[in-house]
């Protein structure tokens, strides 16, 4: 179904550039931060990236089976299912277009360096996580793959309720997220309300699926404040079943139409995400390996375990 005018009005209004019938891409805030500033995302720091060569996309910019409370999306006309697509070519030169052309005013500015510039018109990464949940595009291991193909990278970020998508995956991506934001089913369906009654089974059928996936996996809590943020023993649980390379516990921020199911009350401080790190560390004998406090997140993982992997390995 494609993107109605409504919903493009809207979109365009907050940056974002649709391509095709379902698909869309907009800037991340660090790649302005990198471009004109020299300071790198937390992804970058993390794992390796060049935050200024990342290709911040979705082929789901409208379908979600999730409309959780924290999310920052305009949620008035999504659809939780999408039949068919776009040709995976058309979406990533597309994007690649659209993101070309957002950039183009950096080019002039005085602080951004002209072959840093350069290097943001050729992406390198592709973050498949901007808006929706990517594994409704029934298409997704054929751009991953081509992805692939052309030397990119690829980071998939997705809610974990389609346990079906991740094992058709014929390409899996480079870095597999998969958002843990709720302790136990009762919060799940409070704080993100699904579309359907198996949710929470299928993530959970997710987290058991995960070991078997030969990518690095990352679990992110993503943690609001009077919502989701504690019960880190409960979390522990998950997460052991899940096995994941590394565990990001981030602060929800109070942005985009959040706000008008949320409060900034709900934001936990770094100090809170410091706290609840520390704990979930405890339950599971890892150890907290990085931090980024201006985007309120930690990385945790087993003691010793090397943090600095290059996006491309």
């Amino acid at each position: 179904m494609p993107v109605r005018d409504e919903l493009r009005a809207i979109l365009a209004k907050q940056g974002y550039r649709v391509v095709g019938d379902h698909s869309g891409v907009k800037l991340c805030h660090w790649m302005g931060e990198k471009l004109l500033r020299g300071r790198e995302c937390y992804k970058e720091k993390f794992y390796g990236i060049q935050c200024h060569r990342c290709l911040q996309m979705s082929p789901t910019i409208n379908q979600c089976n999730q409309a959780c409370l924290f999310c920052w999306r305009f949620q008035g006309f999504t659809v939780d299912t999408l039949a068919g697509g776009d040709e995976p070519e058309l979406i990533l030169d597309g994007c690649i277009e659209a993101q070309r052309k957002l950039i183009s005013g950096f080019k002039g500015d005085e602080r951004c360096k002209p072959e840093m510039w350069h290097e943001a018109y050729e992406p390198n990464q592709v973050a498949i996580s901007l808006s929706g949940e990517p594994t409704l595009y029934e298409r997704l291991g054929e751009f991953i793959a081509l992805c692939k193909s052309r030397g990119m990278t690829t980071f998939l970020v997705t809610n974990g309720t389609n346990p079906r998508a991740l094992e058709r995956l014929d390409t899996l991506p480079t870095q597999l997220y998969v958002t843990v934001a709720a302790p136990n089913e009762e919060i799940y369906k409070k704080i993100c309300a699904p579309t359907t009654k198996t949710g929470w089974k299928d993530l959970r059928k997710t987290l058991e699926l995960l070991p078997s996936l030969d990518t690095r996996t990352v679990i992110r809590h993503t943690l609001v404040k009077d919502y989701n943020l504690g019960w880190e023993a409960e979390y522990a649980r998950l997460d052991e079943i899940a096995e994941p390379d590394f565990i990001e516990p981030k602060g929800y921020v109070f942005v985009g139409y959040s706000r008008e199911r949320m409060h900034n009350t709900n934001m936990p401080s770094m100090d809170e995400v410091r706290a609840f790190s520390g704990k979930l560390c405890a339950e599971l004998d890892f150890e907290v390996l990085a931090e980024s406090p201006a985007s309120r997140v930690a990385v945790v993982g087993p003691k010793g375990k090397r943090l600095s992997i290059k996006g491309g390995e």
